[in-house]
């Protein structure tokens, strides 16, 4: 095999490894969810919207002060992402030719890589920017002291919570997969290899253990028993 096809077979090896990877956590999330930190999350924020709003008139400053800490995580993702996508641009001109790049080194290659990536900080931009929405709409659900007590809203503004807390997760997920791309930069085997190592350490990233499982587990019957017995 030649150097210059080498982008066509390990790229999209590198690609195929993630996508399993993200298929199967996908899976887990929705079949076996406190095996996953994303599922375990989710259930701590439930148990979070419940308690914040047993008492919204008590509770409400903190939930605002909580939401605005994730508002301005997710405005600081969406900043840095905008802005690297931008500078890919400015050097979209650079095609300076060197020996670190091992594989296909034409122009048309490097004009894709480019593409790919700025398409990667596009998405995790409007990943963010969609957090935000979630968030703010929460911020103001979260302390409606009308609503008191009526378990369907409570639900409501915990499932609009974990899908702000989701798509920060995207965008997240979109920075990951920029480092590998931007590794395609030097070659396809870089990319490669940076790909089967993200996979790897998000496994014990994602993932919980038994000890974890079962702590929450019985904090979450105890405190959820106690939540409704005030509503």
């Amino acid at each position: 095999m030649q150097v210059q096809e080498l982008d066509y077979v390990v790229v999209p090896l590198g690609v195929l490894v993630l996508g399993i990877y993200h298929v199967w956590l996908l899976y887990t999330i929705i079949r076996h969810p406190s095996r996953t930190v994303i599922g375990l999350n989710a259930q701590s924020r439930y148990q979070w919207v419940l308690s914040i709003m047993a008492d919204p008139l008590k509770n409400g400053v903190l939930g605002v002060q909580t939401i605005r800490n994730n508002i301005m995580a997710s405005t600081l993702l969406a900043t840095t992402a905008i802005t690297l996508s931008s500078l890919i641009g400015v050097f979209a001109n650079n095609d300076s030719d060197t020996k670190l790049v091992y594989g296909n080194k034409t122009s048309l290659n490097s004009s894709i890589k480019r593409l790919c990536i700025s398409l990667c900080f596009l998405v995790a931009f409007l990943c963010n920017v969609q957090s935000i929405r979630y968030y703010a709409h929460v911020s103001f659900l979260i302390t409606t002291p009308a609503l008191k007590g009526k378990k369907y809203f409570i639900e409501y503004v915990a499932k609009t919570l974990n899908r702000g807390s989701y798509s920060w997760s995207l965008g997240l997920r979109a920075f990951y997969l920029s480092f590998s791309l931007v590794l395609w930069i030097y070659g396809p085997i870089t990319m490669f290899a940076c790909c089967c190592l993200t996979s790897f350490i998000l496994y014990f990233l994602d993932t919980t253990t038994q000890i974890t499982r079962d702590l929450h587990t019985k904090s979450f019957k105890e405190r959820e028993t106690e939540d409704m017995e005030t509503t």
